[in-house]
C-alpha cells in the first residue's frame, strides 16, 4: 500500500482497513480529526465551531517529531475536563486509546517511525464529587426545567433504565416498542412512554434522538434520519446540553452529569 503523504488520508485508510460499525467510524473520524489540530499546534474548535470545522491540513510524517506537542495538550485537555466533568476525561482517555490505535496500524505499514504518544499516561478522573447520584428531589427539579421535547425524554430514559447512555444514543426508531415501553431489554415507565410517542410521531427510521441541525454530508446513512436529515446526537453534545441546562440547579453552578441523573 502506497504511503499517504496527507494525515486526512492516512485516518481514511486505517478506518477502510479498521472494520468498524458506521457509528464507531463516526467517533474514530472525530477523535482522529481533533489530534490534527494539536499536530500544527491550533486549539481544537469548541461547541458549535468544532461540529462545522473543517482540520487543518497536516503532513503524515510531522507525527513522527509530535511528541512533545501531544503531551502537552493531553496533560491540558485532561486537568481542564477534569475541573469540571469526569466523563471529559474519559472522552481524552478513550480520543488517546483511538490515535494510539491508529499509529499502531500506520507504523505496521511502516508510514511512520516512531510512536509519539509513548509516554502518556491515561488519566485518572476524580469522581468524588461529580459521579454522585442526583438526589430524588434534584430530579425533579431537572424535569421541572424548560427544556425541548428531545432532551427531556433522554434525561426521564437515563434516569429511568438501567442501560448505559452509549446503548441510549444509539437507539433507532425500529427498536422502540412503543405499547409495550420498550425497546429490547431496555424498558421506560408513563411519562416516558408519553415523552417517546411524542418525539416519534411521523417517524418510521432512523435514529430516536437527533441533532438540531442538517447531518453533514459524509454522515453514515446509519446514523442519519431519513425524514428530517438531521445526524444522531452524539453523547458529546448530549452531555453539554445537559450540564448547561443544570448549572442553576446545581449548588457549585457547574452542571450535573448525565451520568449522576441515572437512578442506578
Amino acid at each position: 500500500m502506497a504511503q499517504p503523504v496527507e494525515y486526512a488520508v492516512a485516518v481514511d485508510k486505517y478506518l477502510d482497513a479498521a472494520g468498524l460499525s458506521a457509528a464507531s467510524r463516526r467517533i474514530y473520524r472525530i477523535a482522529l480529526n481533533t489530534w490534527a489540530w494539536t499536530l500544527v499546534d491550533r486549539a481544537t474548535p469548541e461547541g458549535r465551531a468544532r461540529r462545522g470545522a473543517e482540520p487543518p491540513i497536516v503532513p503524515l510524517a510531522v507525527l513522527d517529531e509530535a511528541g512533545e506537542r501531544l503531551r502537552r495538550y493531553f496533560a491540558a485537555s485532561a486537568i481542564a475536563s477534569q475541573d469540571s466533568d469526569s466523563h471529559g476525561v474519559r472522552t481524552a482517555n478513550r480520543e488517546l486509546s483511538i490515535l494510539r490505535s491508529a499509529i499502531a496500524w500506520w507504523l505496521a505499514q511502516g508510514w511512520i517511525a516512531t510512536d509519539p504518544t509513548e509516554g502518556i499516561a491515561r488519566r485518572k478522573a476524580d469522581t468524588s464529587a461529580v459521579e454522585r447520584r442526583l438526589e430524588i428531589e434534584d430530579v425533579r427539579r431537572v424535569f421541572a426545567l424548560r427544556a425541548p421535547l428531545r432532551d427531556q425524554t433522554l434525561w426521564h430514559i437515563v434516569h429511568e433504565s438501567e442501560a448505559t447512555i452509549e446503548r441510549i444514543l444509539a437507539l433507532n426508531v425500529g427498536d422502540v416498542d412503543r405499547s409495550r415501553r420498550r425497546a429490547g431489554h431496555l424498558q421506560w415507565r408513563g411519562t416516558t412512554a408519553q415523552l417517546m410517542t411524542l418525539l416519534l410521531a411521523g417517524r418510521a427510521a432512523g435514529p430516536v434522538f437527533l441533532t438540531d441541525r442538517r447531518a453533514p454530508a459524509d454522515t453514515p446513512a446509519a446514523d442519519r434520519c431519513p425524514h428530517t436529515g438531521r445526524a444522531r446526537l452524539s453523547y458529546r453534545r448530549a452531555a453539554e446540553i445537559f450540564t448547561g441546562a443544570t448549572k442553576s440547579l446545581d449548588p457549585a453552578g457547574r452542571g450535573w452529569t448525565l451520568r449522576q441523573l441515572q437512578g442506578r
